[in-house]
């Protein structure tokens, strides 16, 4: 399976998403860790909690296309879960050293990658296999989305025009095979009463 993306530049897009990601977290307030956010039922201290475990599961990945030896994302579904409600409990100043240092690591990890270990066939949390230059997306989409779900976070007009294109087909392609196009054509062209008709993401 191909993406068609740039591997250059779905890590320029990466690089920058983590950077308005991190930007984020280091200015939310002490009260805005426990406050909701875009994403239904999770706190800003789950989101950030998410995303150092993100880092850490594409880690695995990267790990599986270097050595070729099956490293999943996650042990489990509910192992993930329970993950992020640990990590979601340390401090802020805590989860901000954590999900800082994980995205470095990351970073380091896929500077490293071979130019064959790019082609290697990976297999996500959800099943998909594709090939490990699709974390480069992976971990763009995770790192710009989330920013925008911290309270007082940056917008999709923060992120770089090409990015937001790239996400706004992998979201309708996903819904596509879903069997969503009839409640998308409606939403999208302003007969839908509202995208909350809409099933989750991912």
């Amino acid at each position: 399976m191909t993406t068609g993306r740039d591997r250059h530049a779905t890590r320029r897009w990466m690089d920058e998403a983590t950077a308005t990601f991190l930007a984020a977290v280091d200015e939310l307030p002490e009260a805005a860790w426990e406050q909701p956010t875009a994403l239904p039922g999770w706190r800003a201290r789950e989101i950030v909690a998410h995303v150092h475990l993100n880092a850490e599961a594409l880690r695995n990945l990267v790990t599986w296309a270097t050595t070729g030896v099956e490293t999943p994302m996650y042990a489990s579904s509910s192992q993930r879960d329970a993950d992020i409600e640990r990590t979601a409990g340390l401090s802020p100043t805590e989860l901000r050293e954590l999900v800082g240092r994980s995205a470095e690591a990351l970073a380091r990890d896929l500077d490293a990658m071979s130019g064959e270990a790019w082609e290697r066939s990976v297999v996500t949390a959800q099943g998909r296999t594709v090939p490990a230059s699709e974390i480069l997306w992976m971990r763009s989409r995770e790192v710009a989305v989330h920013a925008i779900d911290l309270p007082a976070g940056a917008q999709f007009e923060d992120l770089p025009d090409e990015l937001v294109v790239a996400l706004v087909h992998d979201v309708v392609a996903l819904r596509l095979r879903r069997g969503e196009a009839p409640t998308l054509a409606a939403w999208l062209t302003g007969r839908g009463t509202s995208g909350e008709q809409l099933g989750p993401w991912i």
